[in-house]
């Protein structure tokens, strides 16, 4: 097993149309405003930024993303990272009645040395990490779209 490799799933149902969850998840620029654990997103060009996470364990992760897909009909949006992390990630952005289902997936090896150095006894921990920043997320956005329909 290679203990620096991750896949993450979440699943997130918000009471918003599934166009205003999908242009506010295509505008990662803004994410700050909505996503704390998102501490900053330096815009690149028109495909790609910096972005520099943090969730309650105390380091910080820094990658390049880089858009490979926006589909605002199928409701797809998926980017490289490179960095800290390497990998891929995906929302996908479903109607769901009167809501919106958005499913994150995420495939990612881990190269920030001192992550590497903690891979076996830091996984769970890692992944709970991770858990805590994706529900935050969706808190986040949640009250985003409640308090700015106007926004998206």
């Amino acid at each position: 097993m290679d203990w620096t490799h991750y896949r993450f799933r979440s699943l997130w149902v918000l009471a918003a149309p599934a166009d205003d969850v999908y242009e506010a998840l295509a505008d990662a620029e803004h994410y700050p405003r909505w996503w704390p654990q998102v501490r900053e997103v330096t815009r690149l060009d028109d495909s790609s930024g910096v972005m520099r996470i943090r969730s309650l364990l105390p380091y910080d992760l820094r990658f390049t993303a880089r858009e490979l897909r926006r589909d605002p009909a199928a409701g797809l949006l998926e980017i490289t990272m490179t960095g800290d992390v390497d990998g891929w990630a995906r929302w996908t952005v479903t109607s769901d009645g009167p809501g919106t289902r958005a499913r994150y997936d995420q495939e990612v090896h881990v190269t920030k040395p001192l992550l590497r150095r903690l891979a076996v006894p830091g996984r769970p921990a890692f992944r709970a990490n991770h858990a805590l920043m994706m529900r935050a997320g969706r808190r986040g956005l949640a009250a985003y779209l409640r308090e700015n329909p106007q926004a998206v």
